[in-house]
């Protein structure tokens, strides 16, 4: 999948609205039940971007990003202001084996979800073990999210991590379309994102 390692403005992203969204299909019968058929197990984040575009400095970053990224055929890095960070988020249990893990979020609400995090934010990631910090012996990989250990972690060892993350998106749109209200005054219906698995 063709992916450029390049966030949106957070500028831009600071005005966006949007959040997750599931797909699933509602059958109701003559009696009035539902039957609901669930086709995502994950969500997928769908975004608007278009109230973030306020001056003519950000509107000129904004064709530029779109130009450079060919519309829809390429993915980017976008930050969600409303969730892009963990705090002490429990990524895995040392077995003296495994010198590899995935950084995850979860989100707990009756139920456990466990979100795969794929793009973590260059330099914001601390990896504990035990609860202590290592400064050293671990390797993060800014653009898949796995943390490796030079010397597999003990049995037993809990792993943790703080980070901060941004979503893999891509315009979903091949066209940008401006509505011009007056002299040097732009506005915009919609400038669609929508997160993509990598």
């Amino acid at each position: 999948m063709s992916f450029h390692e390049i966030r949106l403005p957070t500028e831009i992203s600071y005005g966006s609205a949007g959040g997750p969204e599931f797909s699933t299909d509602v059958i109701i019968t003559s009696g009035g039940h539902e039957q609901r058929n669930i086709n995502w197990q994950e969500a997928r984040a769908k975004y608007n971007v278009a109230e973030g575009v306020k001056t003519a400095a950000q509107l000129a970053d904004l064709i530029a990003f779109f130009r450079a990224r060919q519309g829809r055929a390429y993915g980017f890095r976008f930050k969600d202001w409303a969730d892009y960070k963990a705090v002490a988020e429990n990524i895995g249990l040392g077995d003296g084996v495994k010198t590899s893990f995935q950084l995850t979020k979860k989100y707990s609400s009756s139920v456990i979800v466990t979100r795969k995090i794929t793009k973590p934010v260059s330099g914001s990631v601390k990896i504990y073990k035990n609860g202590v910090l290592q400064n050293s012996g671990v390797t993060i990989n800014y653009t898949n999210g796995t943390v490796s250990f030079a010397v597999a972690p003990a049995s037993g060892n809990v792993i943790s991590a703080d980070f901060e993350f941004d979503v893999p998106v891509r315009f979903d749109t091949d066209r940008l379309s401006a509505r011009i209200e007056s002299y040097g005054i732009n506005s915009w219906a919609d400038i669609p994102l929508v997160e993509i698995r990598v």
